[in-house]
C-alpha cells in the first residue's frame, strides 16, 4: 500500500432510529463520531417486508381466488 493516500480509519458510533446504538469502524467523521440514522434496518420496508402493503392485498387475493377457483386442488 502506498503511504499516506487512504482514508484515516477509526472506530465511530451509530446511532438507529429507536436510540439503540453500536459501535463500528468506519472513514466516516472524526474518531468518536457519532452517526445518527433516520432509516434502518429495523424500520425501513425492504427489511420489514412492507407490512403496510400486505393489509391491502385482501381484495387482490380474493379476486385471484374466484378467478381461477377451477383450476388447480379442489376444495
Amino acid at each position: 500500500m502506498k503511504a499516506d493516500i487512504h482514508p484515516e480509519y477509526h472506530e465511530i458510533t451509530v446511532i438507529m432510529s429507536d436510540g439503540s446504538e453500536f459501535k463500528t469502524r468506519s472513514t466516516y467523521g472524526k474518531a468518536g463520531a457519532s452517526l445518527r440514522l433516520d432509516i434502518d434496518p429495523k424500520v425501513h420496508p425492504a427489511w420489514t417486508g412492507g407490512s403496510a402493503h400486505i393489509v391491502d392485498t385482501g381484495g387482490r387475493i380474493g379476486r385471484f381466488n374466484k378467478r381461477f377457483e377451477s383450476f388447480g386442488l379442489k376444495k
